[in-house]
């Protein structure tokens, strides 16, 4: 008896799960990117370059973003909104890439920490494929 109750118990909680709908249905902020990837191609050791993700809020609430995060200390968030968006106003993160001590292929991944409704496109990355740094024959 116990285990029948249990069992149904179970069946009951996954049918209401199952039956509410996602959050970025539900409105609110919503961030939807231009692309979320960025391939730098062909860089030399030491080489510093940057590039610029852009974004939109096409939700229905303010968007604020609270940090950009990283992943390796030769990636450096320069820059990002720090006032909210309103929704259909647009936005930019600048993220710089240090290649110093990096050789061959680098994935980069960058975490837009804010709160928005559709968290499966908080990341974006990046590619580099560091080549060893050229130095004049002597």
């Amino acid at each position: 008896m116990v285990r029948s109750v249990v069992i149904l118990a179970a069946i009951v909680a996954g049918y209401s799960v199952s039956a509410q709908a996602p959050s970025s249905q539900l409105g609110g902020p919503m961030i939807t990117w231009e692309k979320t990837v960025h391939d730098f191609g062909d860089v030399y050791q030491g080489d510093k370059v940057e590039h610029t993700f852009y974004f939109t809020n096409t939700g229905t609430a303010p968007l604020i973003i609270t940090n950009v995060e990283v992943t390796c200390g030769c990636t450096t968030p320069k820059g990002w909104p720090r006032d909210p968006l309103a929704p259909g106003e647009k936005g930019e993160v600048l993220i710089s890439f240090n290649s110093a001590g990096k050789f061959g292929k680098q994935n980069k991944v960058v975490t837009v920490i804010s709160n928005a409704t559709n968290p499966e496109v908080i990341q974006v990355s990046f590619a580099a494929n560091v080549l060893e740094k050229k130095t004049p024959n002597r």
